[in-house]
């Protein structure tokens, strides 16, 4: 199975860990609707069924559950005090620094739990707009945002690389595209039956116009932020790069870094392409640095208007 990722030996670090980690099993993470409560009270609350959880040092409201822990049946899942999300997929929002009161675009939305991690930053405030192209999916978003009591979100049906340029400008953009999902292979081994490159030709075309859209929809002085679940050059560095190279003008390298959660930096060659130097401001995170999936961010700000 782990033969589809052979090819990345020269840029993984250690690849025994590598390995390694992948034959574990992903660790539950969950974060607290501050919303309704803080992460102690939710520790607490699961403290008095005797259920010890594992706090995250980088992010102060999110935790670790026990592996053998039926969460979603959890009375406190259910009156959404928490929210499950995969601790790598918790890195794009957490980086992105919005204020209260930002109008926020998460153009790939489904399932929904990074848009309900942008309502909840945003304390309610402002406007997320969690769009997908998939009307069934959005379900999941709707159920989520009932769940957890968010009344700062819209829910939209739209071709994420067609979003009408009328929908913005957004203060701050999370282009979380559609990817081969390689670096979810711990929670779904599936993901790696086949090669990331038989994925490239159908959807690096999506990936370019969703990420080039998201430069269309931002305000001057807005951020894009540009993401997958994947190890692949092809969909994140790539992408990027080509992206960058059509613009016309030049967008500010945001340093993708969170103190206290390792990383790697985004390569600047690949095979036989070099990319813009900056590319290292980019993140790339590993599953056996954090006992995590694996994740690509690389995020930009918009120049102001002249």
């Amino acid at each position: 199975m782990f033969e589809v990722l052979e090819r990345y030996k020269p840029i993984v670090d250690d690849w025994n860990a590598f390995m390694d980690a992948l034959e574990r099993p992903l660790p539950t993470c969950a974060w607290a609707n501050t919303l309704r409560v803080s992460r102690d009270d939710v520790v607490a609350s699961l403290a008095q069924a005797d259920i010890e959880v594992r706090e995250l040092g980088w992010h102060p409201d999110a935790f670790i559950l026990p592996e053998t822990l039926s969460v979603g049946n959890r009375i406190e899942f259910i009156a959404g005090l928490y929210q499950v999300q995969e601790e790598a997929a918790l890195v794009p929002v957490h980086m992105m620094n919005m204020s209260e009161g930002d109008r926020v675009l998460d153009m790939c939305a489904a399932p929904g739990n990074k848009s309900a991690q942008l309502c909840v930053t945003l304390s309610n405030t402002g406007t997320v707009v969690a769009n997908d192209r998939s009307y069934q999916r959005l379900r999941a978003v709707r159920n989520t945002a009932d769940r957890l009591g968010l009344t700062n979100i819209v829910v939209t049906c739209e071709d994420a690389g067609n979003i009408p340029d009328r929908s913005g400008p957004f203060d701050a953009i999370l282009a979380d595209v559609p990817c081969s999902c390689e670096g979810t292979s711990r929670k779904n081994p599936s993901a790696l039956k086949v090669s990331a490159l038989d994925s490239i030709a159908k959807l690096g075309g999506t990936q370019r116009a969703i990420l080039a859209k998201a430069f269309r929809l931002v305000r001057p002085g807005g951020l894009v932020v540009y993401a997958t679940c994947t190890y692949a050059p092809e969909e994140n560095e790539d992408v990027v790069q080509d992206v960058l190279d059509t613009l016309d003008f030049e967008p500010e390298w945001v340093d993708a870094r969170i103190d206290g959660f390792v990383s790697s930096p985004g390569l600047t060659t690949w095979n036989d392409r070099e990319y813009d130097p900056h590319m290292s401001s980019c993140m790339r995170v590993w599953p056996h640095h954090n006992d995590t999936g694996g994740f690509f961010v690389a995020m930009f700000r918009v120049p102001e208007a002249s």
